[in-house]
């Protein structure tokens, strides 16, 4: 923490500082090799998905640069609300999901589609593998310091543990690869149920339940806050005026705002929406399948995903979109002068490669992330992506207690910023 920042924190900045406090410059070198390795990679994105493919790298770019921004997290915003009551995450994921279920809404019931198709969103079964699932994800999202789109974007953010959070997340796809067939094949769940079509209210009814539960979300946290009186949080490294855009910090919900129209740009470009850890379990089978493990007769990798297998991971949507949100954070970063590595005691290393370990082998047995199975399965009005925020809160509080075993703080009621 640079002393100007900490200054800030203390309350006592000066009329200087506030420009620009805990900015530094741009680094410049690091901006054009960032910009060049997004070139390249579109070129590859091109020559193996066409014009589509290209734009969602850039798609991916500007998401990452928003989570950078904003410092948008479900994982910190979970453990937030859990230790201290401090709601704003909650309230800025909230105004996300509502912008985002209303622009899911039109492109689903009309079948928008820029690049031709329809339009799908995500809808999935509830049953054992998703609460599973979701809570050992929970769990892991709180160990590994970054859920699905937060290992990405502090990846590209220079944030060192993440590093080994994405090794985690590689090895346990793999592994939820593996299992796939036993927790989504042999065990109990229900039909995927869609909270538009199945209950035969449409998308306009399905749009008004949705909306009922974000206001009271929203509302219930507000009143934990103010029972609670939990601290504010911690100010972040921003500057002022229009320099603010690409270098300073967002507020919140204006991160949310901007997620929920890029997804719905997602959706209508590759007739999907964002999804993150598919890409995951595609690099560790495909790094398998190049050691001798025979992964083509696993289940997960039969009927469409099998191809993949055999193709470029250049070919692969997520794959695409998951460069673009690295770089994009990365981009951010060095345009606020950010991006710095760091070392590491070996416990948080431990603990960001068993947090990755749950994360991935939960989101592949899940059906998604944070972002797959929550932020865009709720946006398509699944009830599975309810289902799922539900136990990874619950496996976000049993992670409290596991924390500081590794030497990560927890939120404290007396804090002044959390």
């Amino acid at each position: 923490m640079t002393t100007i920042t900490a200054n800030r924190l203390k309350g006592a900045v000066t009329k200087g500082e506030k420009k620009s406090f805990g900015l530094g410059k741009p680094q410049g070198v690091l901006i054009v090799f960032g910009l060049i390795l997004a070139i390249i990679i579109d070129f590859f994105a091109i020559h193996y998905g066409g014009t589509s493919l290209g734009v969602q790298l850039w798609l991916g770019l500007a998401l990452g640069f928003a989570l950078f921004h904003a410092r948008f997290g479900f994982t910190s915003a979970f453990r937030r609300f859990l230790a201290v009551g401090n709601g704003e995450g909650i309230r800025a994921q909230m105004i996300m999901l509502a912008v985002a279920s209303t622009l899911f809404a039109i492109i689903l019931g009309t079948g928008f589609s820029i690049f031709g198709g329809t339009p799908a969103g995500y809808v999935s079964p509830v049953g054992v593998s998703v609460v599973v699932g979701s809570f050992l994800f929970g769990i892991g999202m709180q160990m590994g310091e970054g859920c699905a789109s937060g290992t990405l974007y502090h990846i590209g953010g220079g944030k060192s543990e993440n590093y080994f959070t994405i090794i985690g997340f590689i090895i346990g796809s793999v592994f939820g690869a593996l299992h796939y067939h036993f927790w989504v094949n042999e065990l109990p769940a229900f039909k995927p149920f869609s909270l538009a079509t199945s209950t035969g209210l449409g998308y306009f009814g399905g749009w008004l339940i949705q909306m009922v539960i974000f206001a009271a979300i929203f509302v219930f946290t507000l009143v934990v806050e103010k029972k609670r009186r939990a601290p504010k949080m911690a100010p972040l490294p921003t500057t002022s005026g229009w320099a603010r855009i690409l270098r300073g910090s967002w507020p919140m919900w204006v991160g949310g705002i901007v997620l929920a129209v890029l997804n719905a740009l997602t959706l209508a470009v590759r007739n999907q929406p964002w999804g993150v850890t598919s890409a995951f379990a595609l690099w560790g089978s495909k790094i398998a399948k190049a050691i001798g493990i025979d992964v083509e007769h696993w289940s997960y990798w039969s009927g469409p995903n099998a191809a993949a297998l055999h193709q470029s991971i250049f070919a692969d949507s997520t794959t695409i979109m998951d460069f673009g949100v690295i770089l994009g954070a990365f981009l951010a970063a060095t345009a606020g002068g950010l991006f710095f590595l760091s070392k590491l005691p070996f416990r948080i290393i431990l603990s960001a490669l068993i947090g990755g370990v749950l994360m991935g082998y939960g989101a592949r047995i899940a059906f998604g992330c944070n972002i797959g199975a929550y932020f865009s399965g709720v946006a398509s009005f699944s009830l599975h992506g309810w289902v799922w925020l539900i136990f990874a809160v619950l496996g976000s509080y049993v992670a409290l207690y596991i924390r500081p075993l590794f030497g990560m703080k927890v939120p404290k009621p007396d804090d002044r910023f959390c």
